[in-house]
């Protein structure tokens, strides 16, 4: 894409304005940091652009006090821009087991996709954030075929955006725009954790 320009224009009948403005699906995947991070960028775009955020968290443990979450909580108060909800997905996982079964953590992440279903049908949002939605996928705790059909038959202009390693090759093969994130060095790589204001 030399220039932001297009390198073939589909002969699909559409003007160019009404193929600039269709909704997309996006995936933010691979094992490099800053998945979460782009992400949360397109909410702040979103946001400006004055349509409605919803936020999904599946994996981050619900105790975790996100960074972006409280920028963009106090943004969509702000009565600028739209409004903003984020959603945790019960106790969550993280990369060190919570309380509750795998079982539980299942029911909480089928409870989440079966909201964010709801939504899409009463297309409450114009951009969703499934930050870490790869993971329920990959376990098995919500069905790949399920996610890809309500996405194909979402309607209006709803943009959606998941997050998390590993996604499902079926999920790649459907979304609009995938980004693989790759690593060449992390300072964990020299025993360094994460930080505040880095990592969260």
């Amino acid at each position: 894409m030399p220039q932001g320009k297009p390198e073939s224009v589909p002969d699909d009948g559409l003007t160019t304005r009404q193929r600039r403005t269709q909704p997309l699906v996006i995936v933010h995947t691979g094992p490099g940091k800053g998945k979460s991070t782009a992400a949360f960028g397109l909410a702040l775009r979103a946001w400006n652009q004055g349509w409605p955020v919803g936020v999904f968290q599946f994996v981050k443990s619900a105790k975790w006090r996100i960074g972006e979450e409280r920028a963009l909580l106090a943004l969509g108060a702000s009565g600028e821009g739209a409004p903003v909800d984020w959603h945790k997905m019960g106790e969550g996982w993280s990369w060190i087991r919570k309380s509750g079964s795998d079982e539980d953590h299942a029911a909480d992440a089928r409870e989440g996709w079966a909201q964010i279903k709801r939504d899409l049908a009463a297309e409450k949002y114009g951009l969703y954030v499934l930050d870490e939605f790869t993971y329920p996928m990959k376990w098995g705790w919500v069905d790949v075929e399920d996610v890809i059909a309500a996405l194909a038959a979402r309607t209006g202009r709803q943009h959606v955006v998941i997050t998390g390693r590993d996604a499902d090759p079926r999920l790649l093969e459907f979304a609009d725009l995938v980004t693989e994130m790759a690593k060449v060095k992390h300072p964990m790589d020299r025993g360094q954790k994460g930080q505040k204001g880095i990592e969260w």
